[in-house]
């Protein structure tokens, strides 16, 4: 049986998806046609319900959650690892500042709401492409997620709240970045077939942390290897 896969070229999802992509384990029959996105393309599909298994932020799980179901394995939950909001040195901002956002469904835009309600003037933008847009003052400041939050500081930039450590502060738990969901009018045998492979999956990436190394360099947006390696064995 062939089941469409979507994730993004980030490190985190390159790495448990490795294993289970290039059939270093079991995978018990099933094939995968890999459908590589930004997350919130992935948000947007899940929505509607284009991929039988997907990545997604949590927030854009909320609104499809009667058609997908939440698989075990496979998400990030972390601390220390949220969203940055970044801008230059010299910039001030105020209620009317744009701010580039990585998609109006990511769990990033739900944080900012949270922490920043003030901020309206939000521009949706392409993850990998916000640092360079607050660089060239497209806009006033950016919601940064991703291998960015590892290199922002390479061209200048200055955080301004890291949304992972609010998130903490506020509710002592860790940050629901993203899950893997399958579509709920699978089989059910199909559902848990994915689950243990999945989950397979994930033990062998941690198990053998550099077997995905080529997988994950080659998608990877931006990074040196050291911070690749550190990011994706920290997922």
């Amino acid at each position: 049986m062939k089941l469409t896969l979507g994730f993004s070229p980030c490190p985190n999802d390159t790495f448990i998806f490795d294993a289970l992509v290039h059939h270093k384990i079991d995978t018990e029959g099933l094939e995968f046609e890999v459908v590589f996105a930004d997350v919130e393309q992935l948000n947007l599909w899940a929505l509607e319900g284009k991929l039988d298994v997907t990545k997604l932020s949590f927030n854009a799980f909320t609104y499809c959650v009667e058609d997908y179901a939440l698989l075990d394995s496979g998400s990030a939950l972390g601390r220390n690892c949220g969203p940055l909001l970044i801008k230059k040195p010299d910039t001030v901002l105020n209620p009317k500042s744009t701010i580039a956002i990585p998609g109006k469904y990511t769990t990033a835009h739900m944080l900012l709401g949270i922490a920043f309600p003030e901020y309206e003037n939000k521009i949706v933008t392409l993850f990998s492409e916000i640092e360079n847009d607050v660089f060239s003052e497209k806009v006033d400041a950016g919601l940064i997620i991703h291998e960015n939050r590892f290199t922002y500081q390479d061209k200048g930039l200055e955080k301004v709240k890291d949304l992972g450590e609010f998130w903490e502060e506020k509710t002592g738990l860790p940050i629901p970045l993203g899950g893997i969901v399958i579509k709920r009018n699978l089989p059910l045998d199909v559902q848990l077939k994915v689950e243990r492979v999945l989950r397979r999956s994930v033990e062998y990436a941690f198990a053998n942390p550099n077997s995905s190394a080529d997988y994950v360099q080659c998608h990877a947006q931006e990074m040196e290897k050291e911070r690749l390696r550190w990011n994706s064995t920290s997922y």
